[in-house]
């Protein structure tokens, strides 16, 4: 088993959990919280140039560097980008790293999206971590129940995405942020001329605008769940 972190970010692919996640990953890693990074596919098959082999292990060694700038503990599945299955083998290997890491939190895709991996990867965790909460379940690790589920706001995600929960971001956690973001092509315009970096960082300051404070980062949740403002996504 390895060590308990506080976060576990999952995503479809390499690069979404650092795009859409790495402002509130950054936050809390400031509050000295440790964090985790599940990619269950490279998302291989998007370089204009590379083919998808090649183009996954540039993306596997820029995930790591990126995971080393939060100091993150990172988990990969061996799922490839645009075949990400809605099934119990996915949702017991998501299972099998909760287990392994016991986060109070994750955060994840919602599942109103473009892209299919991003809304099978939605569709696959609340079994997951129903999975992983039934001691009857037996794996390799103990059960391990996460009381907080999170989606963020991801620009490929907008359908139906009602921000709920605002997490205020400071300067430090966006420069942070950028840093890990960075480690990726796709994220320096070498692969796609959408503005990721821009885009993001005015995001952070329209949810900030919206509750009062310079940044935040919004999250959608369960419907039991009430607007609110938070520095933290553990409490």
């Amino acid at each position: 088993m390895a060590e308990s972190v506080d976060i576990l970010a999952i995503g479809a692919h390499i690069g979404d959990v650092e795009i859409a996640c790495g402002m509130a990953l950054a936050a809390h890693v400031r509050q000295d919280k440790k964090v985790a990074i599940l990619h269950l596919t490279p998302g291989e098959k998007g370089h204009p140039t590379l083919p998808p082999e090649e183009y996954a292990k540039q993306k596997i060694a820029e995930a790591r560097e990126a995971a080393s700038v939060y100091g993150a503990q990172l988990y990969f599945l061996d799922y490839r980008d645009g075949e990400l299955p809605v099934n119990d083998d996915v949702q017991f290997q998501i299972c099998d790293v909760i287990r392994a890491c016991r986060p109070q939190a994750i955060l994840t895709h919602w599942q109103g999206s473009i892209h299919k991996d991003h809304t099978a990867c939605a569709l696959n965790i609340p079994n997951a971590i129903f999975y992983a909460a039934i001691k009857g379940f037996v794996r390799k690790d103990p059960a391990h129940w996460v009381p907080r589920l999170y989606f963020a706001e991801n620009w490929e995600d907008r359908e139906g995405f009602e921000p709920e929960i605002f997490l205020e971001v400071t300067e430090e956690d966006i420069a942070l942020w950028q840093t890990a973001a960075e480690k990726l092509e796709l994220f320096r315009g070498g692969v796609s001329r959408f503005p990721y970096v821009e885009y993001y960082k005015a995001l952070a300051r329209v949810r900030g605008a919206e509750i009062g404070c310079q940044y935040a980062v919004a999250f959608a949740v369960p419907p039991s769940a009430h607007r609110r403002r938070v520095t933290s996504l553990l409490g």
